[in-house]
């Protein structure tokens, strides 16, 4: 079977999101959702096998006779602001065969579209559809545990798609109470070189979750003591921390509403209310220059001479969502926190 020129550059003339194939009499019609329609003939059939890749110098496709009626059509797509596609994965072939010829068959009509990029998201019961993605020339963008996601880009010259996430994020939680006694615990996972180390409670942010938010979640966590976050005083930057991603994390000074301790079992090895000057003095802690600054702003913070970065929740125009936006306000903030 023989797909000409004409009729591909039908294909790229209209927005096509799915079709729906049939047989009528001597002749079989492809008919399309938005008004798009192929007709073949029976004559034209000379060859049996699957759909080839096409080069854009060669627009004579052969199709095989027996699958031509339910696999030409186009994977059900939306079309991006950025004039690319994202392939709605609820409606996805569940035939590998079937999936092969279709992407193939879309790859050709995007590109005479003058479409870019191209996401292809597949569900973790379309697993059996990576490998035949992947030979088709899509590529691994990230993954999460219920699917997988890749891309194409259509275009000549380099791929402009945004790349997977950079960063995990963590918090760290600064508690301490009127005894001048900080909240600290010790892990049962840890470097053996950390064994002994009373520290403050951190973990990473969940998915969608504010950086307060998380810190109190934190805290809570893994000693039980319910606080109130008070500001952020200081944040790091580190790269290649894990799998080669990029680590930014939050220390965040949080006042406590309780003062009992239960601990996390299935984390944390230990908690208690330790007097600040003891949990400056731990070695590991003199050793780290990075950890002494830390402290030393936050000795600065509690002496009040120091202000450190409140939340406060904005609407922006690009987007028109609602969004933390971090900075030192003293007219808003603790009216003792004089900003230096």
């Amino acid at each position: 079977m023989l797909l000409s020129l004409m009729e591909l550059k039908l294909l790229g003339s209209k927005s096509v999101s799915a079709s729906s194939i049939f047989q009528n009499g001597g002749t079989t019609s492809s008919s399309f959702r938005h008004g798009v329609s192929i007709r073949f003939s029976p004559q034209l059939c000379s060859c049996r096998g699957v759909f080839p890749r096409v080069s854009e110098n060669s627009y004579l496709c052969k199709i095989g006779s027996s699958i031509f009626s339910r696999n030409l059509r186009v994977l059900d797509f939306f079309d991006d602001e950025y004039d690319g596609v994202v392939v709605d994965p609820k409606r996805l072939p569940s035939d590998p065969d079937a999936f092969a010829s279709i992407l193939r068959f879309s790859l050709i009509h995007w590109r005479r579209m003058n479409k870019k990029g191209i996401w292809l998201k597949l569900p973790l019961e379309n697993a059996e559809l990576v490998p035949i993605a992947v030979k088709e020339g899509f590529k691994y963008h990230h993954a999460e545990p219920e699917y997988l996601m890749l891309t194409y880009w259509i275009p000549d010259g380099p791929c402009v798609l945004p790349g997977n996430a950079t960063h995990q994020v963590g918090v760290g939680g600064f508690v301490i109470n009127d005894n001048n006694e900080v909240l600290v615990v010790q892990e049962k996972y840890c470097n053996p070189a950390f064994a002994g180390l009373w520290k403050l409670p951190t973990g990473f942010i969940d998915e969608s979750e504010e950086i307060f938010k998380g810190a109190v979640r934190e805290v809570k966590e893994e000693t039980g003591v319910d606080t109130e976050f008070v500001e952020v005083i200081a944040f790091r930057h580190a790269h290649n921390v894990a799998f080669q991603k990029s680590d930014l994390f939050f220390i965040c000074m949080l006042k406590p509403l309780s003062t009992e301790i239960k601990v996390d079992d299935l984390e944390i090895k230990g908690a208690k209310w330790m007097p600040f000057m003891e949990f400056v003095k731990q070695p590991l802690i003199q050793g780290d220059c990075m950890f002494k600054k830390v402290i030393d702003i936050c000795i600065a913070r509690l002496r009040k001479r120091y202000c450190g970065l409140y939340p406060h929740q904005l609407v922006s125009a690009f987007d028109g969502q609602t969004s933390s936006l971090y900075y030192n306000d003293s007219d808003t903030q603790d009216t003792n926190c004089i900003g230096n």
